[in-house]
C-alpha cells in the first residue's frame, strides 16, 4: 500500500496494491496496522455506499459535533472528489484539494475529521463508498457551498448530454443552499 501526500497535509491518497490474475484482481482495501504505520490511525463505525448518475454533485458535507473521518473510494465509474480544511487552527484553513477516484485506478482518499467532503460523479453509475469514523448525526450536518467563489474549488467541467454549452451539476435543495467559508461554521 502507497499513501501519497496531498497538498493539504492531513488528506491522504491511498494506493493499494493490486494482485491480477487470470481470476481477476484482489485489493485490501482496509489494514488498520498498515495505516497507521502510515500516519492514519482510525477505528470505523459505519460503512456507507451512493450511487450517482453523471453530473451529480454531492456536499460538500461535514458535522461540527461527531466529525466524521471518511476513508472515500469508488467501485464503478469515476468522481472528482473533494476536501476543504474547516479548522479555523490550521494554517491551510479554507483551502482544497482534488482528486479523481474511479473504478479503474482503484485510489482511495483519506479525508479527516474537520474537513468538509464532497464529491462530483463523472460517470453514469458512479458507486461511491465511504468508511467513517463516526455516525451519521442530521442535526449536526453543515453544509459549504459547493460553488463558493472564495473556495474557487476547480470542479472539472461537464459538457451538456446535447453537446452544448457545459451543464451545471446536479444538486439537492439542501446543496444548493450551502453556507459560504465567510458564514459557515467551522471547526477551532
Amino acid at each position: 500500500m502507497k499513501i501519497v501526500s496531498t497538498r493539504l497535509r492531513d488528506v491522504k491518497i491511498v494506493e493499494p496494491r493490486v494482485f491480477h490474475d487470470d481470476r481477476g484482481y484482489f485489493l485490501e482495501v482496509w489494514n488498520a496496522r498498515a495505516f497507521a504505520a502510515s500516519g492514519i490511525d482510525a477505528h470505523f463505525v459505519q460503512d456507507n455506499h451512493s450511487c450517482s448518475a453523471k453530473g451529480v454533485l454531492r456536499g460538500l458535507h461535514y458535522q461540527l459535533q461527531q466529525p466524521q473521518g471518511k476513508l472515500v473510494r469508488v467501485t464503478r465509474g469515476r468522481a472528482y472528489d473533494v476536501a476543504v480544511d474547516l479548522r479555523r487552527s490550521s494554517p491551510q484553513f479554507g483551502q482544497w484539494v482534488g482528486v479523481e477516484l474511479s473504478a479503474k485506478n482503484k485510489r482511495m482518499l483519506w479525508v479527516p475529521p474537520g474537513f468538509a467532503h464532497g464529491f462530483l460523479a463523472l460517470e453514469d453509475g458512479t458507486d461511491f463508498l465511504y468508511k467513517c469514523t463516526d455516525f451519521y448525526a442530521s442535526e449536526h450536518e453543515r453544509t459549504l457551498l459547493w460553488s463558493d467563489p472564495e473556495l474557487a474549488i476547480d470542479w472539472p467541467l461537464i459538457p451538456s448530454s446535447d453537446g452544448g454549452p457545459t451543464s451545471f451539476p446536479t444538486v439537492t435543495t439542501k446543496d444548493a443552499a450551502g453556507l459560504p467559508l465567510v458564514r459557515a461554521e467551522h471547526y477551532r
